[in-house]
């Protein structure tokens, strides 16, 4: 069954670059998100994989887990890291999962449940594994997107969308198109104009179902 938004997301044991985990005790209380990959040593990841080390500070700020997911063995994302850290010229301090049997793939509807790894696989092979979910603190899913081969994700747009994710968190708050942090957001139906006053201040009513006002701080 395809994972949807606000399900729950699998919890699994798996073994990374770093050691054992355990993925709903890996999060914890934070928001995480899972980055997939379908080969080590590609280049399109290898550049994506140095952005999100890049933006460590980032995800810290946020009280954000980031993690990778990759069809190759421990051994070989540690000799990867190597190629990312020389590329973005910074430690890619956060784990990837060392997803061989596919286990983490077919769970997250990545790859279907028939798939295998042939001999002398090409990136081709598992292509769909090229996916990014975001998780909230209450281990459901937030986010997903996934991309072909041959385009490279936009870390800012992740970035972009965990700060709308976080802002409109069970609050009746939703962001409008192309908003960044910082610009007015849109209040929900759920509250009236003066319920909506006295939560968020002054409304610029544009419809009487399009309201928006300043973000809250």
């Amino acid at each position: 069954m395809a994972l949807r938004i606000n399900d729950f997301v699998p919890d699994f044991s798996a073994e990374t670059d770093q050691g054992p985990i355990k993925f709903h005790d890996w999060i914890g209380s934070d928001w995480a998100i899972l980055f997939s990959h379908p080969k080590d040593f590609t280049p399109v990841c290898t550049t994506e994989f140095g952005v999100v080390a890049q933006l460590a500070e980032e995800w810290r700020k946020r009280g954000t887990k980031v993690i990778g997911v990759s069809v190759d063995g421990a051994e070989s994302h540690k000799r990867w890291k190597g190629d990312i850290e020389a590329v973005c010229g910074t430690a890619a301090q956060f784990p990837i999962i060392a997803d061989e049997g596919l286990a983490v793939s077919k769970a997250f509807d990545m790859l279907p449940a028939e798939a295998y790894l042939p001999e002398g696989r090409t990136p081709a092979d598992t292509a769909t594994v090229r996916s990014v979910f975001i998780i909230g603190p209450d281990k459901k899913l937030k986010l997903s997107m996934t991309y072909p081969m041959s385009v490279g994700r936009n870390f800012a747009e992740v970035l972009r969308a965990l700060d709308a994710l976080q802002l409109t968190y069970n609050v009746p708050l939703a962001t409008p198109a192309n908003w960044a942090a910082g610009q007015d957001v849109i209040v929900a139906l759920a509250l009236n104009d003066e319920q909506a006053r006295e939560k968020y201040g002054a409304l610029d009513i544009k419809l009487p179902y399009l309201r928006t006002a300043k973000a809250p701080k």
